[in-house]
């Protein structure tokens, strides 16, 4: 009774140790597949960021806070600043009751035009998105910085979409 005993215990101890090994395998097993796979995650977000990094940098190609040269032409100067002042210069037209002036087409359907968004090329040139709600355009604008520090404009030329009612 006693040999059967032992063969029992030792049969059931030999059976938690078989299965003891087999689930700390298949956990290392599985815990080895999720590191794997968070690791590749984190590569494509890596290549996804790298992606889009480069593609910002090609969008910002044309801007006044990346081109070197117009940075030297203010020669030292808060290049921000110069770029708020000159925004807010061009929103502050758009409370003109007859729209704003730098947009070339007069009121249509109603509605007076105003500048939306603006796009300080370089240290001489800016692009305006314009709409009235209905109808909408773009604006190339010559911008000078004058001596005792006021900004005029001049509208180079202007491009009205057809209008397309929804």
């Amino acid at each position: 009774m006693k040999k059967n005993l032992y063969l029992y215990l030792f049969i059931f101890a030999l059976l938690i140790n078989v299965f003891t090994y087999m689930f700390f395998t298949n956990k290392q097993k599985f815990e080895d597949k999720k590191v794997e796979e968070a690791h590749a995650k984190v590569k494509v977000i890596k290549d996804s960021i790298t992606i889009i990094k480069a593609k910002n940098a090609d969008e910002n190609y044309f801007s006044l806070e990346n081109n070197r040269n117009a940075i030297d032409y203010f020669a030292g100067k808060d290049v921000p600043a110069i770029a708020i002042k000159i925004r807010d210069a061009i929103y502050a037209k758009n409370i003109n009751p007859g729209g704003n002036p730098l947009i070339e087409y007069p009121a249509m359907d109603g509605k007076v035009f105003t500048v939306s968004k603006i796009k300080i090329l370089n240290h001489r040139w800016i692009i305006l998105d314009f709409s009235n709600g209905l109808r909408w355009g773009e604006t190339l604008l010559k911008y000078f910085i004058e001596e005792d520090g006021t900004i005029t404009f001049k509208a180079v030329d202007s491009v009205l979409y057809p209008f397309e009612p929804y």
